[in-house]
């Protein structure tokens, strides 16, 4: 699925962007502050300017499984838009998977909104969502920040709210990465 090297090459930025932040490896790196760094806008929808009262309630109320975030042009800037009505460590993943198609240098798709308060996309590129989705995690739990966990014997429950992520993300990133097989 990923070009060879790829996964490496996420886990060496994921330890570089925390060395420009000035971060341990092991230290969690907050989405919030990532995109601090990298000049990119967050909202939620609630924030949008010129959204619709209806838009809102189908976004939050009706359909609020239906989207994650979505990055949008806005003034020459990019400007990413979070779903508030998912938990924080949902939200916190869904940051850094936007952050990562930036990282990535992957091209927008074309968003827009129907006059039912749809969001919809043009097109959805499968491989640049795999390759986000991997980066995503990598940055919000990097190799390093696994083995640490691991041999601190940190409790799971503990370990994700101290990186602010889900209990689903930190075992899927243990058990891909190799490092429960390693400390097993």
């Amino acid at each position: 699925m990923f070009e060879r090297g790829f996964k490496a090459w996420c886990e060496r930025l994921a330890l570089e962007k925390r060395k420009e932040l000035k971060l341990r490896p092991h230290d969690p790196l907050g989405a919030m502050s990532l995109a601090q760094n990298l000049g990119i806008a967050i909202c939620t929808v609630e924030n949008v300017p010129n959204l619709s009262d209806k838009a809102k309630r189908v976004l939050l109320k009706e359909d609020p499984d239906g989207w994650s975030a979505v990055t949008i042009c806005f003034n020459g800037r990019k400007l990413i838009i979070l779903n508030s009505a998912h938990s924080v460590g949902r939200q916190a993943s869904d940051l850094m998977h936007e952050l990562a198609h930036h990282l990535l240098g992957h091209k927008q798709s074309p968003v827009q909104i129907s006059q039912e308060g749809l969001m919809m996309l043009h097109s959805y590129d499968q491989q640049q969502e795999a390759e986000a989705d991997w980066l995503a995690g990598c940055l919000l739990l990097p190799r390093e920040a696994l083995v640490s966990i691991k041999r601190a014997q940190v409790d799971a429950a503990e370990a994700a709210k101290h990186y602010g992520v889900s209990m689903a993300l930190l075992n899927y990133r243990l058990g891909v990465s190799g490092v429960n097989y390693q400390f097993s």
